[in-house]
């Protein structure tokens, strides 16, 4: 894997991962090409360097960002892209129109209108199929190495979040992928079922060892805010 220390980002290369749901009990392959992703969840002193905000609950510079919604990350990853000179990959209702984070209306049509421009080279969420793919690192199995050596969680983790990066990163470089906290992907559930409800990957500080798995998925609403949801980002590489 080839890293970009200026954007804290790794080359993840294309390849193939099957997606499953226990409880559709379906499962389908999909074909991911070529992307980056950042190495650990966005902490909460980027996060506040890029928005001025610091909306988690346990305070710490190298600590994840957590308790932001979906809307939260992807208007965070426009506000990085702007920052740092590259386009934008949502088009999100009313933003830039005196919007803030946490108002009702701006959640709302976040929830319902973002568009992704998968043209543009900015940040973004990784989808579901990337996250999976990237977590996975060529393996096979529930986990990519021993939970206790990759994972804060439940029986490790002393009912408290910890700073990213203190865990063994998997093959390819990605750290916290499993634990810590849950991670905001771009992709709907379901929405024939759940609506505008959007997929959260990896499991967190307070999850039992079931849950970290590289297979499972959970679902929220996109307003949805709680101390053990963060986000990572992702960006296209140009094909």
């Amino acid at each position: 894997m080839e890293a970009n220390a200026a954007h804290e980002m790794i080359t993840v290369p294309a390849g193939r991962v099957t997606l499953s749901d226990r409880r559709t009990r379906r499962s389908w392959p999909v074909e991911v090409a070529a992307f980056k992703l950042a190495p650990q969840p966005v902490t909460q002193a980027r996060y506040a360097q890029v928005t001025g905000a610091w909306p988690s609950t346990a305070t710490g510079d190298r600590l994840p960002v957590e308790g932001v919604s979906w809307g939260d990350a992807v208007r965070y990853c426009n506000a990085l892209s702007r920052r740092e000179g590259l386009a934008p990959a949502y088009r999100i209702p009313g933003e830039g129109d005196g919007d803030r984070a946490g108002d009702g209306a701006g959640e709302r049509a976040a929830a319902e209108g973002t568009e992704w421009d998968p043209s543009a080279d900015g940040y973004r969420l990784p989808t579901e199929a990337e996250w999976e793919y990237a977590c996975r690192a060529g393996t096979e199995g529930p986990r990519y190495g021993p939970l206790d050596e990759i994972a804060w969680q439940r029986g490790n983790a002393q009912d408290r979040i910890h700073e990213v990066g203190g865990k063994r990163p998997n093959a390819w470089g990605l750290h916290d992928m499993l634990g810590n906290v849950w991670e905001w992907c771009w992709d709907l559930y379901d929405p024939e079922v759940y609506g505008t409800y959007r997929v959260l990957r990896g499991a967190g500080w307070f999850d039992e060892e079931w849950s970290c798995r590289a297979s499972v998925r959970r679902r929220s609403h996109p307003t949805f805010r709680i101390d053990d949801v963060g986000f990572r980002v992702a960006r296209s590489v140009p094909r």
